[in-house]
């Protein structure tokens, strides 16, 4: 804690002992009859002939809706997941469903088996473990502030006496109140039930803070009426590995979804999506996020693995 009684920059360290090697599964033998039959997931898939993929609506650029259909970056890698899945099974035909979630209503999907897999900007912690099952990182972001520009606001100590708003079942919003248990911040703590809406709050003034995962807050001011007009600010709360959940009972399912993933990271072509969805116009208006890849990111994609630490 620093003398003004907020937590310390997070910081990430020891990369290399974080993020074990997951190489194994480059190479893992087709899955045998007795072995799917073990599988609920595989057997669903099996006899629908459908794979059901959660989305979210305001995730950018990670899972959104543009042109009235799902895109981003998550979205794109559980596609890849999806034409794994479809090799593996010997299912050219294998449909994909999809499934809206919110931040609330995401882990019940995959815990009560609404969705197989959930492509979103969902952080792998002790936690959501205890329900559910991640695969690799795909991203590590850190939560900060969106304030209006001229507001003043800049630093957490700024925000005493303000109304700070997140979304509803995130880690920031646990992060915030778990910050002004003692009383001292004297904020005003609001819930919205998904970025969206937390994001007009500040640009209608009913909150001076929506406190988020950096990258999001990133996205949506880039999408905004007038982005100039708002600012990310504050140092790092806490560190962010973004990962697809999936079921915590199925772990046949989980090898097919572990390998794509790695193999996607070692043939680059997760490098690519990262390119495309964060350094070039993305839909719908053609705005580039411009964020490079972090250090982070990279050094936990030489050595990828669903391990993390909390």
């Amino acid at each position: 804690m620093t003398n003004s009684g907020l937590p310390r920059r997070a910081s990430f360290g020891g990369v290399a002992s974080v993020f074990l090697s997951l190489a194994a599964l480059l190479t893992p033998a087709a899955i045998p009859a007795a072995q799917a039959a073990s599988s609920p997931v595989i057997q669903r898939i099996q006899q629908t002939g459908t794979i059901r993929i959660a989305h979210r609506e305001s995730s950018v650029p990670f899972s959104f809706i543009a042109d009235g259909k799902p895109v981003g970056y998550a979205v794109d890698l559980c596609l890849k997941a999806a034409d794994a899945v479809r090799a593996q099974l010997k299912m050219p035909q294998l449909r994909v469903e999809w499934v809206p979630v919110t931040p609330a209503t995401r882990i019940p999907a995959i815990v009560d088996g609404k969705a197989d897999l959930e492509c979103g900007s969902t952080t792998n912690n002790r936690e959501r473990r205890e329900q559910v099952a991640f695969t690799i990182p795909h991203y590590i972001a850190g939560s900060r502030m969106l304030v209006k520009s001229d507001s003043g606001i800049r630093r957490w100590s700024d925000l005493r006496g303000k109304t700070v708003v997140s979304t509803t079942g995130t880690t920031p919003l646990a992060m915030i109140r778990k910050m002004d248990e003692s009383g001292a911040m004297g904020w005003k703590v609001l819930e919205a039930k998904d970025h969206a809406e937390a994001f007009a709050m500040v640009e209608s003034g009913r909150a001076d803070a929506f406190v988020m995962d950096d990258v999001l807050l990133f996205g949506l001011r880039a999408n905004a009426k007038n982005p100039a007009s708002l600012a990310v600010t504050g140092d790092l709360l806490t560190i962010e590995p973004y990962a697809i959940m999936l079921s915590k009972q199925d772990a046949e399912f989980k090898k097919i979804v572990d390998k794509a993933l790695v193999n996607a990271i070692y043939d680059q072509e997760t490098q690519k999506l990262y390119r495309k969805w964060f350094q070039q116009p993305i839909p719908p208006h053609g705005i580039t996020l411009d964020i490079p890849m972090s250090y982070l990111l990279r050094d936990s994609f030489k050595f990828p693995s669903d391990k993390v630490a909390d």
